[in-house]
């Protein structure tokens, strides 16, 4: 892997213990890690102009479902609260295959590129017609992303009183079966690893408790990580409470379903017990602020989340509830919630980047290799060009979220680069546009 040198950035937040920012500075990749970074370093390998340019690390994506790019603005879909919007798009779902499964994967994936991520999370939890886990693990190698698919699963169809339709729902045995398959086939723990496989029912409304609990001791079997949604708006506390008895947060406690190696979707509707739960057991939560807009589902209480010191990452959500999977435009749409909230004060710029960096690689469990720009980590960075129209004007060009660019100029992966002078260098973008219209618009036309 060849040498690389980033020159003469005019801010490097490095988003590191100290939070240290340094003017005027490079930044030395060597093996996909940084290997030094200061004023005036030299290299003979290839060097990446940042002058005017704001650089910081990649930004992490703690939820998504990547499928869901294809279905983005579904007419019938466009004002409904969670339930149903899930009952108008299941039956779309529904259609999906393998190829339908990659392509929405590619795009989501180039977008959330585009606007600075480095590492992702993806949650899938249907296989409509022989689609698999394998298909968006495909898409990420393509791509360059670093990746943390989670094989999700739903179980319990209308007929059993669930919410999604027979046709999209597996047997448990066949979901463990699977579960097993894939994690034996691609997780992979080594320092620096571009994919590690989550595990990740998809919500206490579609699944069984046994499976609840079945898929958390096989986590800890398989030493990987736990994932589901969560308390997500009202209609999932009564939900929980009709049904279990239990709030959200207990019943996720009885079946095992809290420590460091969990994450929690959503989180709108935590009480401060649960935060409290959250913060002692150390499970982290993703949130997903514009999503959360879209369903009219709430303002999550991250700010009481991160002063409890619970772990706290941004999610994009699904393009279908979201309508976008740009990560550092749901950035400041999460500073911007807190501050409606709870005051101007609330969070600062810096504070929601630091979330959507560091926050989101602690909450995937690689915060003591990713999420930072610091000597030893691995080579995953954003470089931002503020002299641009964005940031015309502006007297702190590194507080990105409040003047700056939603679009990144470089980004590098594991020491690689993906986005060069603001395109992919991976993909044919214009290509991938062409087939993900058409099957869109194959599922439109039904």
């Amino acid at each position: 892997m060849p040498e690389i040198l980033i020159q003469n950035a005019r801010t490097v937040l490095t988003m590191d213990d100290r939070r240290g920012e340094f003017a005027d500075c490079d930044i030395r990749i060597v093996d996909g890690v940084i290997a030094e970074i200061g004023s005036g370093l030299r290299s003979d390998g290839e060097l990446v102009q940042a002058a005017g340019c704001v650089v910081t690390p990649g930004l992490v994506n703690t939820h998504h479902h990547l499928y869901q790019t294809l279905t983005r603005a579904v007419p019938a879909g466009q004002d409904a609260l969670l339930f149903g919007w899930l009952q108008t798009l299941y039956p779309i779902w529904a259609r999906f295959g393998p190829e339908e499964m990659r392509v929405s994967a590619l795009a989501g994936l180039a977008e959330l590129a585009l606007s600075g991520c480095t590492l992702t999370s993806d949650h899938l939890y249907l296989f409509p017609n022989g689609a698999r886990l394998d298909d968006t693990i495909a898409a990420a190698q393509e791509i360059g992303m670093r990746f943390h698919p989670t094989r999700g699963a739903m179980s319990i169809g209308e007929s059993l009183g669930g919410l999604p339709p027979d046709s999209l729902v597996e047997a448990e045995p066949n979901i463990l079966a699977d579960m097993v398959r894939v994690v034996d086939a691609f997780h992979d723990p080594s320092p620096g690893s571009m994919v590690r496989v989550g595990l990740a029912p998809c919500s206490p409304f579609s699944v069984s408790r046994e499976l609840m609990r079945d898929t958390a001791i096989l986590a800890r079997d398989k030493k990987v990580m736990l994932h589901t949604h969560l308390a997500e708006n009202v209609e999932d506390i009564a939900y929980s409470e009709e049904k279990f008895g239990c709030r959200p947060g207990q019943y996720a406690e009885d079946l095992g379903w809290t420590g460091p190696d969990v994450w929690h979707a959503h989180c709108v509707k935590l009480d401060g017990k649960e935060i409290d739960l959250f913060a002692r057991s150390h499970t982290g939560v993703a949130h997903c602020p514009c999503s959360n807009c879209r369903l009219g589902s709430g303002i999550a209480p991250v700010r009481a989340m991160r002063d409890a010191g619970v772990k706290v990452g941004l999610g994009v959500d699904g393009s279908a509830s979201n309508d976008s999977g740009n990560l550092v435009a749901e950035a400041r749409t999460a500073m911007l919630l807190q501050r409606v909230a709870n005051g101007a004060d609330a969070m600062s710029a810096r504070e929601a980047l630091e979330i959507a960096t560091r926050g989101g690689a602690e909450v995937l469990g690689r915060g003591g290799e990713c999420g930072q720009i610091r000597k030893g980590y691995r080579a995953d960075i954003a470089v931002w060009d503020v002299s641009g129209i964005e940031s015309a004007g502006s007297w702190d060009p590194a507080a990105l979220l409040l003047a700056g660019p939603t679009r990144v100029k470089d980004l590098f992966v594991e020491g690689r680069q993906i986005v060069r002078d603001g395109g992919l260098v991976t993909i044919d973008l214009p290509t991938l546009v062409e087939k993900q219209t058409r099957l869109a618009r194959a599922l439109a036309e039904g």
